[in-house]
């Protein structure tokens, strides 16, 4: 570079502003991109405002949030959200202590004694301890005793996972940590002769409602969960 482009270059160099530092984003917050996407936080961070158990009103209270997490610490019963939703995308990260047994079920009626007779359930496992992961079909990330996932992408516990859940129809897809690890789709022939042979093979309501709630299990253990986000889909093909 001669003298004279060096000047140049040193003079567009004080001249410009200085580009804006990337800043990560906080934990249950939303982008301006995810704002302007339809995206909607389900949990603001400090408060269980927007959730409540499956027979009652108010939330168990052995679920706490803590340090900017909903966290289960005690029997408690599942913990639903108020609203209810058809399609979706959902985003949420969660984390599990040792031998932890959770899930995150979806479309779940108010209607039934329990949230797994009406709604299917994203599989959350300390797949290295907890007492069902010797089931491919009850490991994390699994669709619960419908579909095993491709693979095991989970972080060791104590680490968050993230995940993604995208419903159409009854058309599933599980996302773990970047990676789609179920894909199926329960009004198919495939999808009936699953249920058919599962334990929701009983349970006439299962899979059956076009809208529902979201709940977050009580299944024993301590589990975390932060950034529950929803993007709701426009209905039809």
């Amino acid at each position: 570079m001669n003298k004279t482009l060096a000047r140049l270059s040193l003079l567009l160099c004080t001249l410009l502003p200085a580009a804006p530092l990337a800043r990560a984003s906080e934990p249950n917050t939303l982008s301006d991109t995810e704002q302007s996407g339809g995206w909607h936080l389900l949990f603001d961070g400090s408060s269980l405002k927007g959730w409540r158990s499956l027979t009652d009103p108010d939330p168990g209270a052995g679920w706490k949030v803590i340090d900017g997490c909903i966290v289960r610490t005690a029997k408690a019963g599942d913990l639903l959200t108020i609203d209810d939703f058809g399609d979706f995308e959902l985003s949420i990260e969660w984390k599990v202590a040792d031998e932890t047994n959770s899930g995150i079920l979806y479309r779940v009626s108010l209607s039934e004694a329990q949230t797994f007779y009406t709604g299917p359930e994203f599989q959350i496992l300390d797949n290295i301890h907890g007492g069902d992961r010797l089931d491919p079909k009850h490991t994390a990330g699994a669709l619960y005793d419908l579909v095993a996932p491709t693979k095991d992408v989970t972080r060791p516990v104590g680490s968050w996972n993230e995940t993604r859940i995208l419903v159409k129809g009854w058309h599933i897809e599980h996302w773990l940590n970047g990676e789609k690890i179920v894909d199926i789709d329960l009004d198919s022939p495939e999808g009936r002769a699953l249920k058919a042979h599962s334990k929701f093979s009983s349970m006439s309501s299962f899979a059956s409602y076009k809208h529902g709630h979201f709940a977050l299990q009580d299944h024993g253990g301590m589990v975390s969960f932060r950034n529950i986000k929803v993007r709701e889909l426009p209905s039809g093909p």
